[in-house]
Order: structure tokens, then C-alpha cells, then sequence
């Protein structure tokens, strides 16, 4: 598959990306190099992984990292129920059973990191948030990323049978090591343009009328740019263009309450919802007549 299909192939599967992005992707499975990319939340990054395994008609395997996150989580843990019951099983038989019987692969467990490097099947491994997990997570993880397999040293080396396409995901909420960052390739993800974030809610909701599509996500792009805690992300996005479809809306309203309960979906704490009075939403609307859409949608490839 070529950088341009692969391109095309995420855009059929509802993920528009930019050349960049797709260039990146692609030499990353060429390389057969884990991607990490890094951005704010609602950006779209764990999205891109779920639309490559779509493209390339592969099983995506999710391990979601978190503060605490150990290998019986991520990559394996034995089945200690089915053990104890063999050691059972042979005591009533008179035998005593080997401890190499008892650590053989039928009773290991397959967690994500596992289950990506045994898949039979080439499958997309999405280590998603790495930055909440924890140091020593992250050195246990080089392994996987370096040489595509899992040590269990009761057990032994466990190879991929095949390369899985690794994406990693970080909001940036720690730094990461430069250990990890040297054996991936790298993209920061921006929040869309005006003319991508209108191409990405044209793809995702067809239903939804035109005028309200192009001035919802003027509306959105404008109000990133104000103070917020928590800026709006693509998902709110489709939320809000989804919410005002569904209330027959075919174009943004000149009064501004007319929009107070649907903002609901995009603000997201209570500091956000309290600075954004009618008098602001007022501007936010107005702001369209005198900006508008300023560049087209692009084009599918």
C-alpha cells in the first residue's frame, strides 16, 4: 500500500488526514517502526488508530494505559486457577506434576502486548496514554518496542509472528523517556484547520445540512481561542453538530440562547460553562458574518 492509498483508505474509513500525517504513518509501517504521537486530548490520536486498522482490514488490540498499570495488566499473567486444578488433578491420580507442565503456554494468559505479538493475523497494537503509566512500565515496554517480543522468564522469549503496526499516544501529561522516543517515529497532532475539522464532520454526519456544518465549526475553531480549561476536541465537535441536527437546526441561530443548553457539548467544566455567557456566545456567532469559512474542504484523495 502506497503513502497515497493509505491515505485514501483512511479517509474512506471516516479519518481525514493531512499529508504529514499520512507520510508519517506510512513510513512507519514501511520501517516497521512504532509511531508515537503526541497532542492535546480530542485531537483525534487514538481515532487514527482505530481508522488504520479499519484501512488495512486488521484486529486492533487496545492496551489503555493508567497510573499503575503492571504486566499482569499489560502483557501477560498465568492462569493460576487452571494450574492449582492440574496440581489437583494429578494428586488424585497418584502423579506429581512438573513445574514445567505448569508454566507451559496453555496456562498463560494473553493481555494486549501479548495478544498484538501472537497475533496470527498482522493487527494494529495501540498503546494508548503512555504517559500515565508509570517509569518502569515504560522500560519494560522498550523490549516490546526494540525487538517485537515479550520475555516471560518462566517461559522463555515469545517472537511476533508478525510486525504489528504500533501507535502510541501521549497528552503529554509527563515527559517521556528518551529511550522510548529514539525507537519511534514521532508527530505532534494539532487540532484540525477550519477546512479539515469541516471535512471531518462532513464524512462523519452526511445527514447534517451544510450551512450548519461549515458555521458550527467556525464557531468551534473561534472558541478554542478563547480561555477555557479544557479546550473543545473533534469528538465535541461531532457532538454538538450531532446535537443541533437532531434539533432541526439547518443553520446556527442568531439568539444566543437558542444554543446555552446545546454548549452542554462542548464545555466541560464548570469555569468553562461560567465565563461563556449569552453575551459571548452572542460574538462567537456573530464572528462567522465577518470571518466565514475561509478555505474549502479538501478534496478526497
Amino acid at each position: 500500500m502506497t503513502e497515497s492509498e493509505l491515505r485514501a483508505s483512511l479517509h474512506r474509513a471516516g479519518y481525514i488526514a493531512d499529508e504529514a500525517l499520512a507520510t508519517t504513518l506510512w513510513l512507519a509501517g514501511e520501517l516497521q517502526r512504532p509511531l508515537l504521537i503526541e497532542g492535546d486530548a480530542g485531537v483525534g490520536k487514538t481515532a487514527l488508530a482505530s481508522a488504520l486498522a479499519a484501512a488495512r482490514g486488521q484486529v486492533l488490540v487496545r492496551l489503555q494505559c493508567h497510573e499503575g498499570l503492571d504486566l499482569a495488566q499489560a502483557a501477560y499473567e498465568w492462569n493460576y486457577g487452571r494450574q492449582l486444578l492440574a496440581i489437583r488433578l494429578h494428586e488424585t491420580q497418584g502423579g506429581r506434576v512438573q513445574e514445567a507442565d505448569l508454566f507451559a503456554r496453555e496456562y498463560l494468559l494473553e493481555r494486549p502486548l501479548l495478544k498484538a505479538i501472537s497475533s496470527p493475523q498482522p493487527c494494529v497494537l495501540l498503546i494508548d496514554e503512555i504517559d500515565r503509566a508509570d517509569e518502569a512500565f515504560e522500560a519494560f515496554l522498550l523490549e516490546v518496542l526494540a525487538d517485537y517480543q515479550i520475555t516471560v522468564p518462566e517461559f522463555g522469549t515469545v517472537k511476533a509472528l508478525h510486525v504489528p503496526h504500533v501507535v502510541l499516544t501521549s497528552n503529554g501529561t509527563r515527559e517521556l523517556s528518551d529511550a522510548l522516543r529514539r525507537r519511534c517515529l514521532y508527530h505532534y497532532l494539532e487540532y484540525p484547520t477550519l477546512a479539515r475539522e469541516i471535512a471531518i464532520v462532513r464524512a462523519t454526519l452526511p445527514q447534517a445540512e451544510g450551512a450548519l456544518i461549515e458555521q458550527a465549526v467556525a464557531f468551534v475553531q473561534r472558541l478554542r481561542r478563547e480561555d477555557l480549561d479544557k479546550k473543545p476536541g473533534v469528538a465535541e465537535t461531532l457532538d454538538w453538530v450531532r446535537a443541533l441536527h437532531r434539533l432541526a437546526f439547518k443553520a446556527l441561530p442568531d439568539d444566543p440562547h437558542a444554543l446555552m443548553a446545546t454548549l452542554a457539548c462542548l464545555l466541560k467544566t464548570r469555569d468553562d460553562r461560567f465565563q461563556l455567557g449569552p453575551d459571548r456566545v452572542r460574538q462567537l456567532i456573530e464572528g462567522r458574518r465577518s470571518v466565514g469559512v475561509a478555505e474549502p474542504a479538501p478534496q478526497p484523495t
